[in-house]
């Protein structure tokens, strides 16, 4: 006998990054300069993403392409990498994400790719905190209080734990 189940989260929308608090604003803005140094000569899609760690410091990452278009990487894991790599002890507190094309920043907010959600999943399961997510479009702003509302069901750790005898 089956059972249905729904999942759902709740997220909150602003009209602009205004409405926001200045750390938010501040991370917003790292996020839009970090888009602009995106090497993204094949899509002309460039990403940018920031970090905020517990210190108040900023770690950004952009994404960059390749030719071998599988050896890309997304502007998101580009900024986790850079704060583990270089601040290990310092817990992210929350990631702002932008994105523009040459016409400048998207219309609408645009949310990180399954692989990204994965390696964001991981860095709150290895900090044990939640990171709050901010996608910035043009026209809103949407906020999630952690990237586990955006993988619902995700793989972890504890998937591969296994109880030998």
């Amino acid at each position: 006998m089956f059972k249905e189940k729904n999942i759902s989260f709740t997220y909150k929308e602003y009209e602009s990054p205004e409405e926001l608090g200045t750390e938010d604003q501040e991370l917003i803005l790292s996020a839009k300069e970090a888009a602009k140094l995106a090497y993204a000569p094949y899509s002309r899609f460039r990403v940018g993403a920031a970090i905020r760690l517990e210190s108040g410091r900023i770690v950004h990452g952009s994404n960059v392409e390749n030719a071998a278009f599988p050896s890309g990487i997304c502007a998101e894991r580009t900024a986790v990498a850079g704060a583990v790599s270089n601040y290990p002890d310092d817990k992210p507190v929350a990631m702002a994400i932008a994105a523009m094309t040459d016409e400048g920043l998207t219309a609408e907010c645009i949310s990180p790719c399954g692989n990204c959600r994965q390696v964001i999943a991981e860095e709150e399961m290895r900090t044990g905190k939640q990171i709050r997510i901010i996608l910035c479009g043009r026209n809103k702003v949407q906020v999630v209080n952690s990237i586990s509302l955006l993988l619902p069901l995700g793989f972890n750790l504890n998937n591969l734990r296994v109880n030998l005898p």
